[in-house]
Order: structure tokens, then sequence, then C-alpha cells
């Protein structure tokens, strides 16, 4: 399991890993953290990819790669000055607050609360948020795995602002759990596509 940038990250390459091992089969599932943190404990999954460290004890959270956090707007939009944030309006997602909050905090003094954004739109589906943005409907504040799985690139504007912020991404497992070798190939191989 893992949030859903990640995931538009890792899926094809565990898809062609399991080509390369027909015995091992893969059972991803986007979700937050607090699902993946919850399928840890309960010994629903074996391994968890999330954003934040677990609170639980029993869960263990190493650091293994770094997100950077994007700017979306439709492709129209060359200056992303703050006025034209104001005058776009905001596209949410559910870790739209968080995300924008983190990468416009560094970067636009004006900014002081998300609400400071007319809210223009929201979706919960990882594949679609930059829809929205596509059309001209809003701005968003996306991981870059996202930005760059978006299918039409041509339709939307990507600013790496002067302050960079990136999401840390950590590897979850319970704390006691001996992991098999297909875990580690699988982790191995992670790490290197990360």
């Amino acid at each position: 399991m893992s949030p859903g940038s990640v995931g538009l990250k890792l899926y094809p390459q565990l898809l062609s890993l399991q080509q390369q091992y027909p015995q091992l089969v893969i059972d991803y599932r986007f979700a937050p953290n607090s699902d993946i943190e919850r399928a840890l404990a309960n010994h629903d999954i074996d391994i968890g990819f999330m954003t934040d460290i677990s609170d639980d004890e029993g869960i263990s959270c190493q650091s293994i790669a770094q997100e950077a956090l994007i700017l979306v707007t439709p492709a129209t939009t060359n200056e992303p000055s703050w006025e034209a944030l104001i005058e776009l309006g905001f596209i949410d997602h559910p870790d739209g607050a968080h995300h924008a909050s983190m990468l416009l905090s560094a970067n636009y003094s004006e900014f002081q609360h998300i609400n400071d954004f007319k809210k223009k739109g929201f979706s919960n589906q990882i594949g679609l948020i930059l829809e929205p943005v596509s059309r001209g409907l809003g701005f968003t504040v996306l991981p870059a795995h996202a930005v760059a799985a978006y299918a039409n690139p041509e339709l939307i504007s990507s600013h790496r602002l002067p302050i960079p912020v990136s999401e840390t991404l950590y590897l979850a497992v319970r704390r006691q759990q001996a992991l098999s070798n297909r875990m580690h190939t699988v982790i191995n191989e992670v790490k290197k596509w990360l």
C-alpha cells in the first residue's frame, strides 16, 4: 500500500517485476497513511510506503526517498504569481491543503492559509486531480510522480518554485516481522526505482 503519487510510480514497475517472477503476486492498494498503518497493524499487508512516520510502536518506518512537491497550473499560466494563483483558485485533493501549505508558505510571503484561495474543485482520484487544472479551472500542488504520470502534460504547466519542498517517503513494516526473501527483493527493487 502507498499514497497515490508513489503508487503511480511503483505499480507499473512492480508489474514488470511480477512478469520476471511469475510466482510473485502483486496486490497493490492506494491509500492514505492512516489506512496503511492500520493494514500493517492488522497483518493485512506485508509492507507499506508512507509519507509520515507511524505513531504505532509496532510499526517501523525507514526513510527511503524524497518526492518534490510541484505547483501545477493550466498550460496558459506562464508565471505563477500570487495574483495569478488567487485568480485561478484551488483544486483540492485529500492531501491538497497539506501539500499546498508546505510549498506555498515556503515560496509566497503572502500565504497564510489554504482558505486564502477560492476552492474550485476536489478529486480523490490521483489520476484525475489534474483534469480540472488542465481545463483551466484552477491550480493545485501535487507530488512529482503524480504530475509525471499525467496523460496530457501539454495541457498543464509544472512550476518548480525557487524554494524546493519535498515530502519524505518511508518504508513501513511491522517491527517483529521477519520479511521473506521475496519481500526483500521487492524492497530492494523499490529503492532502486525511487
